[in-house]
């Protein structure tokens, strides 16, 4: 694998959630913290950013052509065409002090997606499933902030992130979609930083950023660490596998946190950086909206 190099200059306070879809063969991403959508085409360098009306922890493009958000204020779709967002879910309603954080699509179109406590204290947390318009809560005991989740390739695994607890959980997908028992994956040293967004290779590897830990690393299916790529941003937030062959990584990174020393020290924090890998990503799934 190459050096990890900066592809996008955005300085964001808190990068996060990036997915690649195929058919714009473009990055999308979010920055939490300043309620933007941001849409990046490697190979033009086109840019745009949408105003999101809340703190946005997630895109994911939907089968009707638009996308499907994670808001602050409950799950949405979103219509880049009109810069519309329109919720069609609340889970949260009763706790106004959480927000929705992080998301994977399965094979079949399902979404599986997290919520925290805003504040990054309280266990308030949970792991919610959303098929076609419906939402449950996968039943999952609650963490301060959830992330994650990734699906392993053939769609039977879900690999569900304690952030503050350094742990990130093996849970088995039962076919009615259900969950089965959680088992320890993997549990990240205090010196490694925390855990946050992970995603699955094409081989079934677990690739997560850390938090505080300077790198993006990936865990072998038995929890084992087969690599790491250091980035030049202490705050790595997730990967996404994008390019024509899935085989460049593009790495979110966060500046939230960081005193004016440590952005000193690190100008590029914030901005979208990309590698090469050897082995390519999972092919993208589309949300089913009905």
């Amino acid at each position: 694998m190459d050096e990890a190099r900066s592809v996008l200059s955005v300085q964001a306070t808190l990068g996060e959630g990036p997915v690649w879809v195929e058919r714009e063969q473009a990055l999308w991403f979010v920055d939490i913290k300043n309620h933007k959508v941001h849409r990046f085409d490697p190979a033009s360098g086109d840019h745009r950013a949408y105003d999101a009306p809340g703190q946005v922890g997630w895109v994911l493009p939907a089968d009707d052509g638009a996308f499907l958000a994670g808001l602050q204020q409950g799950v949405a779709r979103f219509d880049p065409a009109t810069g519309v967002f329109d919720v069609i879910a609340t889970p949260e309603a009763a706790l106004p002090t959480n927000r929705l954080n992080d998301a994977a699509v399965d094979g079949r179109g399902r979404v599986w997606f997290g919520s925290m406590d805003d504040g990054e204290g309280a266990a308030t947390g949970r792991l919610y499933r959303f098929d076609r318009g419906t939402v449950v809560d996968s039943g999952l005991a609650p963490v301060s902030i959830t992330n994650g989740p990734a699906i392993s390739p053939d769609g039977r695994t879900l690999y569900h992130t304690d952030t503050l607890g350094r742990i990130i959980h093996r849970v088995p997908i039962n076919d009615d979609g259900s969950l089965g028992t959680p088992s320890q994956f993997a549990v990240i040293d205090e010196a490694d930083g925390w855990p946050d967004g992970a995603v699955c290779d094409a081989e079934g590897f677990v690739w997560t950023g850390l938090w505080g830990g300077w790198r993006a690393r990936r865990y072998a299916p038995d929890g084992t660490i087969a690599a790491e790529v250091r980035l030049p941003a202490a705050n790595v937030t997730k990967i996404a596998f994008g390019g024509a062959d899935l085989r460049t990584a593009y790495a979110t990174t966060a500046r939230k946190g960081l005193d004016a020393d440590a952005l000193a020290s690190q100008p590029l924090a914030g901005n979208v950086f990309a590698f090469e890998t050897d082995t390519p990503g999972l092919a993208g799934n589309l949300v089913k909206l009905r």
